[in-house]
């Protein structure tokens, strides 16, 4: 299907969700590939990542540029080669990318029962607001912590980063959409505003650097 969703989120932000329903042949016909991504592709092992990372660039092209505008630095941070900053998520059956000119991240997550059995590898002061029931909202809740730590750390993206020890995400409801959080690494503090939002049994979460 085409484009599933577009959230202009103010002026210089915008973000792009894809519905991954085609076949990958369906998508491949429809990008342009320059040689390095196409050596990537052909190595990927699994065909839906392969169709996820076709879907991204879909919605590169969405919004007017080409993979050829896309790139990675040496810790693998998506960039863009004008001033744009560009991060980039999948999962399942669903692809993601948050544009801006503001230092952004994105992470899009399927809500389900395994988060319970790691929540204690990447929750730490987040268990003295979180309340196990009931037992669907606590799950919820747990997939926007981890999505807005992933978020962060697309963000950072630097070695030694903890998602438990040092990002913390404050207090927060399911029906507000938004909260706050912060990075305590080495002699760096940074805060960020965290939104989210449910897209059928996802959780799509992006934050973006104060």
């Amino acid at each position: 299907m085409p484009l599933h969703q577009t959230i202009q989120f103010n002026p210089t932000t915008q973000i792009l969700v894809w519905k991954i329903t085609e076949s990958f042949e369906e998508l491949f016909d429809k990008v342009v590939l320059k040689e390095k991504t196409q050596q990537r592709l052909n190595g990927m092992k699994s065909q839906m990542h392969q169709r996820a990372f076709l879907s991204v660039r879909m919605l590169i092209q969405e919004i007017g540029f080409t993979d050829h505008d896309l790139h990675y630095d040496e810790f693998g941070k998506p960039y863009l080669s004008c001033q744009n900053h560009i991060s980039i998520t999948h999962s399942h059956n669903f692809a993601a990318i948050i544009i801006s000119k503001e230092t952004v991240g994105i992470d899009m997550e399927l809500q389900r029962e395994k988060i319970l059995r790691i929540a204690d590898k990447f929750v730490d002061r987040e268990f003295n607001y979180l309340n196990p029931e009931p037992l669907e909202e606590y799950i919820k809740k747990l997939t926007v912590i981890w999505g807005a730590k992933e978020a962060i750390f697309k963000i950072r993206n630097e070695k030694g980063i903890s998602f438990k020890d040092h990002i913390r995400v404050n207090s927060f409801s399911l029906e507000e959409n938004k909260t706050q959080a912060s990075l305590h690494f080495d002699d760096l503090v940074k805060n960020f505003n965290v939104y989210y939002e449910e897209i059928e049994n996802f959780t799509l979460v992006y934050a973006l650097e104060k």
